[in-house]
């Protein structure tokens, strides 16, 4: 694990709660060991499915608390601390290293639109003050300000920097940076995780891995051994799943649904402005879980 500090299949966690809204930590550690124990090595805390814009500082910082508690002894806890808010991020990048985190997800800061010079030294700032690896988060469809490609060849000169999730798809672009950088890459959309592996990605940071997780495991191993034919197979048969989850309506939304379908959180409750889908994202969740086989 010291050459790479994050894993290889890790998935985005939800954050469960109860019906009030609160959060269910009991719930929490409960489906990190269920995700330990089903093809990962890896889990995201607080990540933008874990539905961080409506969680607090310190819902966030106890809730990788309890994910270290729960299972930091056996896979990589990551916690999102990024923000548009440098100074806020750091904080909380420390804070969330105080409470066990191995590693940091920073996002792209969003909506007050910095230059690409100002996205670098807020990456520095970040990790210099949490010492903790860094994995830069790169979804302009979010943020509104993409990574441009000569600011993650700077990215990859800070010692903290040492991976790219990427949610750009911009796939050419992704192959001359692995070529060109060490740094670890990760491809950040389910719809694209075999091309990435094909192409050299380290692994995946999903959504779809809460229900997919052993069958993610089965594709790294399989590309790794050079059999892109069982990779492509288990990609294939993924493709309803994929779609019901994340082109229904948004991924948290539709992947606390899946989990309570499967028994594995006891309520799909979000908080506002997300809501729980209607009865027809439900049936089409169903489908298209029980096509892929993981239901």
């Amino acid at each position: 694990m010291s050459d790479n500090p994050f894993g290889r299949v890790i998935t985005a966690m939800v954050t469960p709660m109860h019906d009030d809204g609160s959060i269910d930590f009991d719930g929490l550690q409960s489906l990190a060991v269920h995700l330990a124990d089903h093809g990962h090595d890896g889990l995201l805390v607080n990540g933008t499915t874990g539905e961080s814009p409506t969680t607090t500082d310190d819902e966030d910082y106890d809730a990788v608390a309890a994910v270290v508690e729960a299972v930091g002894d056996r896979v990589s806890v990551i916690a999102g601390c990024g923000t548009n808010d440098t100074e806020h991020s750091m904080r909380a990048g420390t804070e969330m290293a105080a409470r066990g985190a191995d590693a940091l997800l920073v996002v792209t800061p969003y909506y007050n639109k910095p230059t690409q010079h100002g996205i670098v030294e807020h990456f520095r700032m970040i990790g210099e003050a949490t010492g903790r690896p860094l994995m830069a988060y790169d979804i302009p469809g979010r943020t509104g300000t993409a990574l441009a490609t000569d600011t993650i060849r700077q990215m990859a000169e800070i010692p903290q920097v040492r991976a790219v999730k990427d949610a750009k798809g911009d796939l050419f672009e992704a192959s001359r940076l692995m070529a060109e950088t060490d740094l670890l890459w990760y491809s950040g959309d389910d719809v694209l995780n075999l091309a990435f592996l094909a192409l050299g990605a380290t692994g995946m940071v999903s959504v779809v891995g809460h229900v997919a997780g052993p069958d993610y495991r089965e594709m790294v191993e399989a590309v790794d051994a050079g059999d892109l034919v069982r990779a492509r197979q288990i990609h294939t048969r993924l493709i309803p799943a994929v779609d019901a989850i994340m082109h229904t309506s948004q991924g948290a939304i539709q992947v606390k649904a899946a989990l309570k379908m499967k028994g594995l959180i006891g309520s799909d409750r979000l908080r506002m402005p997300l809501l729980q889908g209607p009865p027809e994202h439900r049936e089409r969740l169903r489908a298209g879980l029980t096509a892929s086989g993981l239901l």
